[in-house]
């Protein structure tokens, strides 16, 4: 509570008595305890308009679903490298199916062959006078 412990609060609160005195002391706690009920009120009243507006429940909120650790660039590449894409192939499958699964799972895409146009010797390179 505002970084003040108990020991603290017990002085804070004899000081208080004795500045305030016996005599307005129960004029100041009715003042405390109306003020505290208000602000309960102001809040209750706060999520009532929330409600209201928005039309969900403050309490029915996943507030996980926002918390902003989840988007951690290190912990989405971790698990996108240990997610396991590969099916096992069941024990009752043919032979063949096995091994055909099996070779489509190794076989990878392969890359169009680059090609490189090379200029014959002495040749300038091409040079746009118009390139900005």
């Amino acid at each position: 509570m505002l970084g003040i412990n108990g020991p603290e609060f017990i002085l804070l609160l004899i000081i208080g008595v004795l500045v305030i005195g016996p005599s307005r002391l129960p004029e100041y706690t009715q003042k405390l305890a109306n003020l505290v009920k208000e602000v309960r009120r102001m809040a209750s009243g706060a999520r009532e308009q929330i409600k209201e507006e928005v039309g969900i429940d403050i309490d029915e909120v996943d507030w996980k679903k926002y918390d902003p650790r989840q988007y951690d660039p290190r912990r989405i590449i971790k698990d996108a490298l240990l997610d396991d894409d590969t099916k096992p192939v069941s024990a009752g499958a043919p032979a063949v199916a096995a091994t055909a699964a099996v070779a489509a799972a190794d076989a990878k895409p392969k890359a169009p062959a680059r090609i490189i146009e090379r200029l014959a010797e002495g040749e300038p390179a091409p040079f746009d006078t118009e390139a900005t």
